[in-house]
């Protein structure tokens, strides 16, 4: 006769036993058929408020529409491929302004810091483009750039901090100066750390480029606006939806699955493999030892 052993405990938790694994399962079932519920329920709306009907799914057939549905996107790329890199540029001067050994420079950085990334950016945007009457895209760019610029350098800072203390204590016991330390001993150990976090930070400036219809640039929302908007298509402001957002929602994601490839990529290679050291051997007395 074979006896039944309990389930062995661990440090953190108990496994769960065949009664707790039973109500689990059951609440993951109630769970799994409250969303299919609600997701049947949005769908059933949407057929008996008349969005799938073919009139307003018409426009999408339309050369025109198609071209300014991708002119859109390729205005939003630039805006976003402009604001990604000043922010990073923009990132790194407050970062080292912020690390200075000068305090008049460290306290401008803060301060810049503190202000920029405080201020909401659609406060910035509106402010460029009504205030100092620049174009739309240099004043979305500019909004983008100041703001996750500002947060990025928070980031390169906490990173570069978080590097261990010996590192940068024997680069200076091996005379190199702090310029140095820092882009080739205490930069390169703080990318591996801050890859990812760079990376969704530029999820929130990809996202944040829709801000650019409320100035009227160009960009993807402010296409699906002039569609959605047009009486001859009655109204097709839920396809619009329906096509645009799975569209944003893939490029952040595209932009979330690289960030963690490149983590992964980063611990199956690390850049910095350990050095093999020769063991020791007898080496010549100092004078006067026997």
């Amino acid at each position: 006769m074979t006896t039944r052993t309990a389930p062995a405990a661990t440090a953190l938790y108990d496994i769960p036993g065949p009664a707790t694994r039973k109500r689990h399962r059951a609440y993951g079932i109630a769970t799994t058929v409250l969303i299919l519920a609600l997701i049947g329920w949005v769908v059933y709306l949407l057929f008996d408020t008349g969005q799938f009907t073919a009139a307003k799914w018409t426009p999408f057939a339309y050369k025109g529409i198609q071209e300014l549905l991708l002119r859109g996107l390729g205005n939003t790329l630039k805006a976003f491929a402009y604001a990604a890199v000043l922010s990073l540029l923009l990132g790194a001067v407050l970062a080292v302004g912020r690390l200075s050994v000068h305090r008049a420079v460290r306290w401008i950085a803060t301060v810049l810091v503190e202000f920029f990334r405080a201020m909401p950016v659609l406060v910035m945007i509106f402010f460029i483009f009504v205030a100092l009457k620049v174009q739309p895209l240099p004043a979305l760019v500019t909004g983008l750039t100041l703001y996750n610029g500002s947060v990025l350098a928070e980031v390169f800072r906490a990173g570069i901090n978080s590097v261990e203390r010996g590192q940068g204590e024997a680069a200076y016991a091996l005379g190199m100066r702090k310029t140095q330390v820092t882009t080739f001993v205490l930069a390169p150990q703080a990318v591996r750390a801050m890859l990812p976090t760079i990376i969704s930070q530029l999820v929130v400036a990809l996202k944040d480029t829709s801000l650019g219809y409320l100035i009227t640039y160009e960009e993807f929302l402010h296409a699906g606006k002039l569609i959605a908007s047009n009486l001859d298509y009655d109204l097709p402001f839920i396809p619009v939806v329906m096509v645009i957002s799975p569209i944003y929602i893939g490029m952040c994601m595209l932009l979330s699955w690289f960030a963690t490839w490149v983590a992964k990529r980063e611990r199956r290679n690390p850049k910095m493999k350990a050095v093999e050291i020769a063991p020791a051997e007898p080496g010549t007395l100092l004078p006067g030892v026997q």
